[in-house]
């Protein structure tokens, strides 16, 4: 995957739930006008039915936020091994270097003393010989807790510097509902929703359709500007040091 082939998959997904929310739309209007009815039935959508249609919303955009940053850190480590520069362990910066270690050692993994010391050999293998970089999986953790602050956590690790515009952080961060933004926002109904502390029917008391769009405009906006920075951090190279990036590369 390229990286604008990462920006074609977020809109891809992105379109999906504003598809998702004209169904809802249309829903909603109907209500206005009485009961809604599937055209064809005489079976109607009640209240809790929309409400629990509603609250899917949440569910998709954590999945459309989780998916992203999976997407962008994968392109990360795929950039890192499979550049035409056939990048070393040295070539890295200090970041990626440690992330290479933490994949290759398992440092993060609980280990048998046999094993360990059979990753810490093939480390110091790999090293010796000098060989291009092969292997690096960058574990991003925060499952199930995906939001705008583990987003700016994760760049961070990687060396990747996050620049989100004042105007999208200020909606981003916003206060919609319980004092929570909408990154924020989502991340929390989902939990409660994946942890069953609160019903699809509560989830979306007092919802409307027009909240849950400036909700996805706003995760929208700033999952853009975050793609944006970690494919240009993919595209010259960020993630080696200077000196060793391609000629031409800023």
């Amino acid at each position: 995957m390229t990286t604008s082939d990462l920006r074609e998959f977020f809109e891809e997904r992105f379109a999906e739930i504003e598809s998702y929310l004209d169904l809802l739309q249309t829903i909603e209007e109907a209500v206005r006008n009485g009961t809604p009815r599937i055209e064809g039935s005489s079976v109607a959508i009640s209240a809790p039915q929309q409400k629990i249609l509603y609250s899917s919303v949440y569910l998709q955009l954590y999945n459309l936020v989780e998916a992203t940053v999976s997407r962008c850190i994968n392109e990360i480590s795929e950039a890192a091994i499979s550049h035409p520069n056939s990048w070393h362990v040295d070539d890295l910066i200090a970041e990626l270097k440690q992330e290479w270690v933490r994949s290759m050692a398992r440092t993060h993994t609980d280990l048998t003393p046999d094993n360990r010391l059979q990753d810490a050999v093939a480390m110091c293998d790999h090293l010796i010989a000098h060989l291009p970089v092969a292997k690096l999986k960058i574990d991003i953790g925060g499952g199930g807790n995906w939001d705008d602050e583990e987003i700016y956590r994760i760049s961070k690790r990687v060396g990747c510097e996050l620049q989100i515009t004042a105007a999208t952080n200020a909606s981003i961060k916003r206060p919609f509902r319980d004092n929570l933004g909408a990154m924020k926002l989502v991340k929390t109904r989902r939990n409660n929703l994946a942890h069953g502390q609160i019903s699809f029917v509560e989830c979306a008391e007092g919802i409307v359709v027009g909240e849950l769009r400036d909700i996805t405009n706003a995760i929208g906006d700033y999952l853009r500007e975050a793609i944006s920075c970690f494919s240009t951090y993919i595209d010259v190279c960020a993630y080696v040091l200077p000196d060793r990036r391609p000629q031409g590369a800023a």
